[in-house]
C-alpha cells in the first residue's frame, strides 16, 4: 500500500502547489489593490461616446444559433483529427460510428439553414 501511494505523490504535490498559487493569486490582489470607485470609472464606456441604449437589451437570437453553430463545427474538427488518425485501428465499427456523427451535425446544419438562421438582413 505504501508503494502506490508513493506513486501519487507528484499528483499530490502538484494539486497542492496549484491549490495554494489559486488561492494566493485570488486573496492577494484583495488585500493589496485600493479600491476607490468614483463615478468616471462606474461609467459605461463606448467607444468614447455616451452609451446610447441600455447594455442590457436582448440581442437577436441569431448570434446565438450562429455561435452554437461555430461550436459545434468546432467540436467537430477536434473530434475528426483523432478520429482520422486511429481509423486503422478502430476500423468499420469506428468509421460507422464518425459518419453517424457526422450525419445528425449534417441534419443540425440543414435545419439551422432552413430556418434561415443564417440568413442576414
Amino acid at each position: 500500500m505504501h508503494d502506490v501511494l508513493y506513486q501519487y505523490l507528484p499528483v499530490g504535490l502538484f494539486l497542492l502547489v496549484a491549490i495554494i498559487l489559486a488561492t494566493v493569486v485570488v486573496i492577494i490582489p484583495k488585500i493589496v489593490a485600493m479600491s476607490r470607485p468614483d463615478s468616471e470609472k462606474l461609467s459605461s464606456y463606448e467607444c468614447g461616446f455616451e452609451p446610447f441604449h441600455d447594455a442590457r437589451i436582448p440581442f437577436d437570437v441569431r448570434f446565438y444559433l450562429v455561435s452554437i453553430l461555430f461550436i459545434i463545427f468546432d467540436l467537430e474538427i477536434a473530434f475528426l483529427f483523432p478520429w482520422a488518425i486511429t481509423l486503422g485501428e478502430t476500423g468499420l465499427f469506428g468509421f460507422w460510428s464518425m459518419m453517424i456523427f457526422l450525419t445528425v451535425l449534417t441534419v443540425g446544419f440543414i435545419y439551422e439553414w432552413r430556418k434561415g438562421a443564417l440568413d442576414w438582413e
